[in-house]
């Protein structure tokens, strides 16, 4: 691993140079510049998703706006742990409200979260495409001993498009690890949990501590082993689990309650044991999973429906899975969660198996 910085020299020390009472929002005429350095800032700190592009777009106000909204009610608490400091802590009455605008007062709290050593910042790549190539070769070299490297493939293409590191085009400078975020509903700029790297493996505290930013994000070959201990989990504790909230509902609607079931290939010596999988779902039966009509598993009275993450109408040749020999297709649906949005992603991932992602 060579070129990932966590603090560059030239963002060391980050300052936001704002020209008498001058106020940036969309829509504004702060200068590209300008507006740069405040992307450089929310990407480093973990509230920008991507795009260090000097636009002040809609993506650029939700982060100013994730950023206000934590420096007034984000104490360090997280389901997952603590996090090594209290955004609120460094506000000091600076900030007021959620506008989206970048003021003086938002500003001095911005360049006092960057210049703690305390508040881990996000990593960035050199040379992110080469990264993201090492990542690559890594994530399709593994031998499939805990998890079918076929799925986990899928799932990465994904969860990240097999990015670990933003690969900027055209104008966008951005190479930080990439991030994805889960929204309050009806309040987008409230992040509940954050997702890193290759494999998005999620965080529901923020900032990140200094030991998962080095597990994790520096190294997408760390991330990588993250997203195989997550797959394995929810194929040994969420598929046929035996308490409440654990066991995969459309599993046990196609298939009853146990064993669970590895490989269609019974021989763990053989070559093609959890490796043979865009082959096996390549002969399978297929349909058209289509939204407003298909229940999500049968006899299911819910059906797949449009969401905010998903609005495709409809899914072609998506191998029937019920026909599948193995319960990774039920793993795979809750390591993205539950609910009608697990579907949707489930069957994106057993299209991209198929293909040979």
């Amino acid at each position: 691993m060579t070129g990932v910085e966590q603090m560059p020299q030239e963002l060391a020390a980050w300052r936001l140079d704002l020209a008498g009472g001058e106020v940036l929002r969309r829509g504004g005429s702060g200068s590209g510049a300008t507006v740069r350095q405040v992307q450089r800032g929310l990407r480093a700190l973990g509230y920008l998703t991507a795009g260090i592009d000097g636009d002040f777009g809609l993506a650029t106000e939700l982060a100013v706006k994730g950023v206000q909204h934590d420096l007034l009610h984000n104490e360090g608490h997280g389901r997952d742990g603590p996090a090594p400091v209290g955004v609120v802590d460094f506000n000091r009455g600076r900030v007021a409200g959620v506008t989206g605008a970048v003021d003086r007062g938002l500003a001095d709290c911005l360049e006092e979260m960057m210049a703690s050593a305390a508040w881990v910042k996000l990593p960035r790549a050199e040379d992110a495409a080469g990264e993201n190539e090492r990542a690559r070769q890594a994530l399709r070299g593994l031998r499939p001993v805990r998890v079918p490297t076929p799925f986990l493939v899928g799932v990465c293409r994904q969860e990240s498009q097999l990015q670990h590191f933003n690969e900027p085009v055209g104008e966008d400078e951005d190479t930080y690890v990439r991030v994805g975020f889960d929204r309050k509903k009806g309040e987008g700029h409230v992040v509940t949990s954050r997702g890193y790297g290759i494999g998005q493996y999620t965080l529901f505290h923020h900032p990140p501590t200094e030991d998962k930013v080095r597990d994790f994000m520096i190294d997408p070959v760390g991330n990588v082993n993250k997203a195989i201990d997550e797959l394995e989990d929810k194929f040994l504790h969420y598929v046929i689990g035996r308490t409440s909230g654990t066991t995969a509902e459309d599993r046990v609607a196609e298939h009853g309650g146990g064993p669970l079931r590895y490989c269609r290939i019974s021989d763990r010596t053989d070559p093609l044991w959890m490796n043979d999988c865009a082959n096996c779902l390549g002969q399978l039966p297929t349909c058209t999973v289509r939204v407003g009509e298909t229940p999500l598993y049968k006899g299911c009275p819910r059906l797949y429906t449009k969401t905010r993450y998903y609005k495709r109408a409809a899914y072609e040749e998506a191998p029937v899975r019920e026909s599948i020999p193995c319960d990774w297709p039920y793993a795979v649906r809750r390591y993205n969660g539950s609910g009608v949005n697990s579907y949707h992603y489930q069957t994106i991932v057993l299209l991209n198996v198929k293909a040979g992602s």
